[in-house]
């Protein structure tokens, strides 16, 4: 029987962590990992690319280096654009987060199994988690799951 492989959304977080000592080195290294073996495919958006652009050329380079087979890219609509900006008129969070809902927004749209970040004041935070989510769920949405990437590969692997 063939496992389904987890469609995980990543954030800038997750990139970014990998090289930061500080900021849970190992285990970013250990969700890479997953993704480099073929146990995890990861989402990547424009939103993604965009913040990427910004980061230092090595994190930029582990990115572009990552098996293009483990990575399936989406792009932002209208309908991504719409639902993040509700998360804002709403109050989840502040205008200055936009990207921050653009990531919850087309995690939700892409149906990924789970969106990993690191960013526990505006998306890896519970009452937040709860509050996107009760956005999808009255505008007809799916809920999205919302951890770290740790949680990710201590129940995947």
């Amino acid at each position: 029987m063939n496992k389904k492989i987890p469609r995980i959304y990543v954030d800038s977080s997750v990139s970014s962590a990998m090289f930061d000592e500080d900021d849970h080195p190992e285990k970013t290294r250990a969700f890479w990992q997953a993704v480099i073996n073929g146990e995890v495919r990861i989402i990547a958006s424009d939103v993604l690319r965009d913040e990427l652009d910004d980061a230092p050329v090595h994190i930029i380079d582990f990115f572009d280096d990552l098996p293009k087979s483990q990575i399936e890219r989406i792009e932002s609509t209208d309908e991504s654009n719409m639902l993040a900006e509700r998360y804002i008129a709403e109050g989840i969070v502040g205008e200055s987060s936009l990207n921050d809902c653009k990531h919850v927004a087309l995690a939700t749209l892409a149906e990924a199994d789970v969106l990993v970040s690191w960013n526990f004041k505006h998306i890896v935070k519970l009452n937040k988690i709860y509050r996107y989510n009760a956005v999808n769920k009255l505008l007809g949405y799916r809920e999205i799951e919302i951890r770290t990437p740790n949680e990710v590969i201590n129940d995947e692997t």
